[in-house]
C-alpha cells in the first residue's frame, strides 16, 4: 500500500478544511500504512506470515512452560535439601538416608 490515499486525504483537508470525516479517513489510512510498513520491516507480509506467528507463539508458550517447570524443580530440590539439613541438625539423620 502506498501513501497516495493518505496524501489525497491530507490535501483534501488542507483545501476544504479538515472535517470529522476527513480526519477519520486520515487517521485510518495513516494507521493502515504504518501497520503495513511495520509488518514489511518484520518480514511478515507473505502468505506464510500467519503460520510463522502461530509457530512463534507456540514456541514461546513451550519456553514459558519449561521455565516454570524448571523453577518448580529447583524449588523442590532446595526444599528437600533444607529439610534434609534440618533433619540432620535435629538428630534425625536416619530419616535422611
Amino acid at each position: 500500500m502506498s501513501g497516495a490515499v493518505l496524501a489525497q486525504l491530507i490535501a483534501q483537508g488542507v483545501e476544504e478544511g479538515a472535517g470529522l470525516v476527513t480526519l477519520r479517513g486520515i487517521a485510518e489510512e495513516a494507521g493502515e500504512l504504518g501497520a503495513t510498513r511495520a509488518l514489511a520491516r518484520l518480514g511478515l507480509t507473505d502468505e506464510r506470515a500467519a503460520g510463522d506467528m502461530r509457530e512463534l507463539r507456540d514456541l514461546l508458550a513451550a519456553w514459558r512452560d519449561a521455565k516454570t517447570s524448571a523453577w518448580k524443580a529447583v524449588f523442590g530440590w532446595v526444599s528437600a535439601a533444607v529439610l534434609a539439613m534440618l533433619a540432620v541438625k535435629l538428630g534425625f539423620a536416619e530419616l535422611v538416608q
